[in-house]
């Protein structure tokens, strides 16, 4: 590994390459904050791709191009003489200081918990008016349940036990099927959301990440799909053409593979 003065060099060398692009380059030139935006999201989403796939040479990469962007972010911040790196990084310091007080301060701590109750407990001194004030309203609405009631948990507001939690996943099941019966599709989704949302409560209970669970599923169908598909062309069957049956043989293959 890298020692601190070689990390301290590898940084200064990103931040003249970054002075270089800004005034060189067409293309940076006329980057701001607002078309930055939406690349920024992108990465972090391949940033996350690699994680799930547990590709840590990929991992290294994408943290780059995250590290790219927050350097951009500051570089166009010093130009309007708003704030710079240093500012950035002295901000997230004091922050980081200021809500570890079990260890830059006296504060004593037995748990994890004890940290997550300090830490939202601390926010609200700050001055925010909720502890939901930091769930930002664009996160998909799988993420932002699991951050919601997180946060909720923080300040003690939760359920006991896990057996707690699947009582209530079964209620809500129940009440879904019961306005399944009635068919009113308004009544459904509402129902619906209810038991997606205990269901990620549940899974918080156990330690499980319900958004990486999800993707976790999601690239597993995708794999056995994929696989079913090319077992279909090398047959020169079109898959419409196929029965269930026929296709359900390639699906278990898939599961094999």
């Amino acid at each position: 590994m890298n020692s601190r003065e070689e990390q301290l060099k590898a940084f200064d060398r990103l931040l003249t390459i970054m002075d270089e692009l800004r005034e060189q380059c067409p293309w940076d030139k006329k980057q701001t904050m607002q078309t930055l935006r939406h690349l920024t999201i992108e990465e972090t989403y391949e940033l996350g791709d690699a994680i799930l796939d547990d590709d840590l040479g990929e991992v290294k990469k994408e943290l780059g191009d995250v590290l790219l962007h927050i350097v951009f972010y500051s570089k166009i911040g010093s130009e309007t003489q708003d704030f710079d790196i240093a500012d950035v990084c002295n901000t997230i310091c004091d922050k980081l200081i200021n809500r570890h007080p079990h260890i830059y301060g006296d504060v004593e701590v037995e748990s994890e918990e004890d940290v997550k109750r300090n830490w939202e407990n601390l926010k609200l001194k700050e001055g925010k008016k909720s502890v939901l004030e930091g769930v930002p309203n664009g996160l998909p609405a799988l993420v932002k349940a699991n951050r919601v009631q997180d946060k909720v948990a923080g300040v003690g507001f939760d359920w006991e036990k896990p057996e707690q939690v699947w009582e209530k996943v079964q209620e809500e099941l129940q009440e879904f099927q019961a306005e399944v019966a009635k068919g009113d599709a308004n009544l459904m989704e509402a129902e619906f959301g209810d038991v997606m949302f205990s269901m990620v409560n549940y899974a918080r209970f156990l330690k499980i990440n319900p958004e990486n669970a999800l993707e976790r599923t999601n690239k597993k169908f995708i794999g056995r799909f994929q696989y079913l598909e090319k077992k279909a062309k090398e047959l020169g069957k079109n898959l419409k053409d196929m029965t269930l049956s026929e296709m359900d043989v390639f699906w278990e293959e898939a599961k094999h593979q």
